[in-house]
C-alpha cells in the first residue's frame, strides 16, 4: 500500500501536481466569483501549479483576464481587437512579413502599442520581451493570450529591474553561505562582476534553461516571489560545480552554462533544487503567506 502511495506521489509530482488535494484546492479557488488574487498568488508560492490549470491561472494573475467571470468575454473581445489592429498595422507598414519569427512579430506589436517603434528599428536586437515571448510560445498555443501574457511578464520584469541592486547583493551573500568554494573561485577569477545576472534575472532565465523546466519557476514569479531567481542561479552553479571550478574566466563559464540550455533533465534538476533551497530559506514567507489556504 505504501509503495502504491509513493508511486502516486511521484507521478503527481512529475506531471506538475504534488497531490490530488492541492489540485482540488486550486479548482475550488478558480470557481470563486470573483477570483481571489491573494489566494491564487499564495497557491503559486506554496505549490506546483498543475499543467492543466496553468493557462487559466497565469492569464488571471498577469491581468489578461478579469476577476469577474461575467466580464471575461467582453474583455477578451477587446484584447483580440487590439491584437488584430496591431498586427494589421505592422503588415501595412511593411515592418513584418510571413518570414518574420513569431516572437519578433509580438515584439514589434508591443513596440508599436507602447509607442517605441520608430523607422528603421532593429527587431533583431536582444530584449527580455523577446526571450519571455519565446518561452511562452513553447508552452502555450493561443498567440493572442501569449501576447498579453508576455506584456504581463514584462511588467514583472521591470519590477525585478527596480530591485536589481538588492537582488545582486543578496546573490553574493547567499552564494557565499551556500557554497563558499564557488564564491571564492568566482571572486578570485574576477568573474562575478561580469556575469549577466541582470539579464538572466529580468528575463527569468529564458534562453538559459529548458522552457518546460522554467515554467515551475515562473509559477513563483506569478506569485510575486522575485527572489527565487537568486536560487536558480545558485543551483546552476552548484549543479555544474566541477566544471565551474575549472573555468578561469568569464567566457569559459558562460560557455559552460550555455552548454546545458537544451538538457531537459539537467534543467529539471536545477529547478527542483532551486525551489527546495528557496523554501529552506523561507521563500514561502517572503510575503507573509500562511501555511494553509483557507
Amino acid at each position: 500500500m505504501d509503495d502504491k502511495r509513493n508511486f502516486r506521489s511521484t507521478y503527481y509530482e512529475k506531471v506538475g501536481c504534488r497531490g490530488v488535494e492541492e489540485r482540488k484546492s486550486l479548482e475550488i479557488l478558480l470557481k470563486d466569483k470573483p477570483l481571489n488574487v491573494l489566494k491564487l498568488k499564495q497557491f503559486c508560492i506554496l505549490f506546483t501549479v498543475p499543467n492543466i490549470h496553468r493557462n487559466v491561472l497565469w492569464n488571471f494573475l498577469l491581468g489578461v483576464t478579469p476577476a469577474y467571470t461575467d466580464s471575461r468575454q467582453y474583455v477578451m473581445q477587446q484584447r483580440i481587437a487590439v491584437y488584430d489592429d496591431l498586427l494589421r498595422a505592422l503588415q501595412v507598414m511593411g515592418t513584418i512579413d510571413d518570414k518574420t519569427p513569431k516572437n519578433r512579430v509580438l515584439y514589434a506589436m508591443w513596440l508599436l502599442e507602447t509607442k517605441q517603434l520608430c523607422l528603421g528599428f532593429d527587431l533583431q536586437q536582444e530584449c527580455s520581451f523577446v526571450n519571455i515571448t519565446e518561452v511562452l510560445l513553447q508552452v502555450f498555443e493561443n498567440d493572442i493570450e501569449i501576447y498579453w501574457m508576455a506584456k504581463g511578464f514584462h511588467v514583472l520584469s521591470e519590477e525585478i529591474r527596480e530591485e536589481m541592486g538588492m537582488l545582486l547583493d543578496l546573490t553574493e551573500t547567499i552564494l557565499e553561505k551556500e557554497d563558499n568554494g564557488i564564491y571564492i573561485h568566482l571572486k578570485q577569477c574576477d568573474i562575478l562582476p561580469g556575469l549577466p545576472l541582470a539579464k538572466w534575472y529580468s528575463s527569468f532565465f529564458s534562453g538559459v534553461l529548458s522552457e518546460l523546466a522554467l515554467i515551475r519557476i515562473w509559477d513563483k514569479i506569478c506569485g510575486r516571489s522575485n527572489k527565487i531567481v537568486i536560487f536558480v542561479f545558485i543551483e546552476i552553479m552548484r549543479t555544474l560545480r566541477r566544471r565551474v571550478l575549472r573555468c578561469m574566466d568569464l567566457k569559459s563559464l558562460l560557455e559552460c552554462i550555455d552548454s546545458i540550455k537544451d538538457e531537459q533533465e539537467t534543467a529539471d534538476m536545477i529547478v527542483n533544487k532551486a525551489i527546495e533551497l528557496w523554501q529552506q530559506n523561507k521563500g514561502h514567507k517572503e510575503y507573509n503567506i500562511p501555511k494553509q489556504l483557507n
